[in-house]
């Protein structure tokens, strides 16, 4: 149910419907092509033909998840619904790719919002439905092991500058005991971390180019850089933090391992009670 191409494509569904209902409002000419009209009830019909059907399911469900709400007075608080939404931007790569998908895909974000809420009331129903014993989260803990392990990582902030004579400009006023984090807001290039003092959390092997990450990995806390060269320009690095690899413990990973089979099973569990419920309602369709 949280998988994003599920949501953006219940999107473009309940976004094309809604475009087919502003259409007719309006005169009947949906194109014309060298004169010849292709008119607006043309392509109702064939907006309904390929969506019409899964569209009113989606919107049967909803209606179904409402009145349940109603019946277990359940409630879904904006807040909850803010922090879903932001963990469903991670799942792109942050806001700005979110907002780049939904703009191609032509939905907007209410419907998304919308499409949160309703994932929450259906897990806030049948999570208490849903059994997970301690036997099945150690094996899926000993089926997937090596995935909870902890690498080695470093954390750092950067000051990036276009040219070495900056660069060293920079690590001069270090030497001289100006604030690191205020220099990143003065000289830095990097848009992305300048207005936080540079900070770029922690980050593992692989993640940063080979020459800022061979020399981050090989300082030591609270060590400042020389300047580093990389396609990006001119680097100063200041380590605040390191992380040693560490082989998983189950009782450390518990939580999450519960939070992984509650969603599979609540998947599964979603479809089984939404047929059911279909029986319970009394349904009438006009399509």
């Amino acid at each position: 149910m949280t998988n994003k191409k599920i949501l953006i494509a219940t999107g473009v569904m309940l976004a094309a419907a809604i475009a087919v209902a502003f259409l007719l409002v309006f005169d009947n000419k949906a194109a014309t092509v060298n004169g010849e009209k292709i008119s607006k009830s043309e392509l109702d019909d064939a907006l309904s033909s390929q969506y019409g059907s899964t569209v009113l399911d989606t919107l049967i469900s909803d209606e179904i998840i409402r009145q349940e709400m109603k019946k277990e007075n359940i409630k879904v608080s904006d807040k909850e619904i803010a922090e879903e939404m932001e963990a469903y931007m991670d799942t792109f790569g942050g806001e700005d790719t979110f907002n780049e998908v939904l703009k191609n895909s032509g939905v907007d974000v209410s419907i998304i919002e919308k499409n949160i809420m309703t994932y929450l009331a259906s897990k806030k129903i049948l999570e208490p439905k849903i059994e997970i014993t301690d036997e099945e989260i150690q094996t899926y803990f000993d089926e997937n092991k090596d995935s909870f392990d902890k690498e080695e990582e470093v954390e750092a902030s950067h000051i990036l500058v276009d040219d070495e004579k900056t660069a060293k400009e920079v690590v001069k006023k270090i030497e001289q005991d100006e604030d690191f984090a205020e220099l990143a807001k003065e000289y830095s290039t990097d848009t992305a971390t300048k207005d936080n003092g540079g900070e770029l959390g922690f980050f593992a092997k692989g993640d940063m180019v080979k020459e800022f990450e061979e020399k981050a990995f090989g300082m030591e806390n609270g060590d400042i850089s020389e300047p580093v060269k990389t396609e990006y320009g001119y680097h100063i690095i200041k380590v605040t933090d390191k992380q040693e690899p560490k082989k998983a413990e189950l009782e450390e990973v518990k939580d999450e391992i519960k939070d992984i089979l509650l969603e599979s099973k609540l998947e599964s569990e979603y479809s089984v009670w939404l047929n059911e419920k279909f029986e319970e309602y009394e349904i009438k369709t006009f399509l």
